[in-house]
């Protein structure tokens, strides 16, 4: 496989990911993701890598001596494109998979905020008609001598909560916008 053919020629070479890296004019991580079969490499970049470790593309993607025979009788493109094509295949799968796993855990988490938000928004609501049976007859509390009991409302966790649900319902609506299938 060609993540494994990368790794094995540059550590032939004895070189690091990082002085590959510096060769091909890439990051370290972008080395250290094609090792790991995370992304491929394009054509282009096939090419110079294969001319840095003093390879052909068709042994890098792996391929044998004898393919190398075929590369001069330009039968060996056939078998380069269709192995590229199997990787972005590939690739490809691995991304919709990881977009989709993103998807529903922004969706679950906006979720779970609007379920927050309509708790505190019923729980507000509760508040206030308490408030305003409590305004309306001065006998709820305390009885018939009167108020004897002090109902102080705390706003402050509303506001909290508010202030925490917010921007994580923005991060949920972002995230799910962001991971929509274009």
């Amino acid at each position: 496989m060609l993540c494994d053919n990368i790794k094995n020629y540059r550590k032939a070479k004895g070189w690091s990911q990082e002085e590959l890296a510096i060769k091909l004019n890439v990051v370290r991580q972008t080395i250290s993701k094609w090792e790991k079969g995370l992304s491929v490499p394009d054509s282009e970049m096939l090419i110079r890598m294969a001319g840095e470790l003093n390879i052909s593309v068709g042994t890098l993607l792996g391929g044998t001596e004898k393919l190398e025979d075929k590369f001069k009788e330009n039968v060996e493109l056939k078998d380069i494109v269709a192995k590229l094509e199997a990787l972005n295949a590939q690739f490809a799968r691995r991304t919709e998979r990881q977009r989709k796993l993103w998807r529903m855990w922004f969706i679950f988490l906006g979720t779970l905020v609007i379920a927050i938000l309509f708790y505190k928004l019923a729980d507000l609501i509760y508040s206030q008609f308490v408030l305003d049976n409590i305004y309306s007859n001065a006998l709820i509390l305390g009885g018939y001598d009167g108020l004897t009991n002090i109902y102080i409302p705390s706003f402050s966790s509303e506001i909290g909560t508010l202030l925490t649900v917010l921007p994580v319902a923005a991060l949920s609506i972002i995230g799910i916008y962001q991971t929509r299938r274009q």
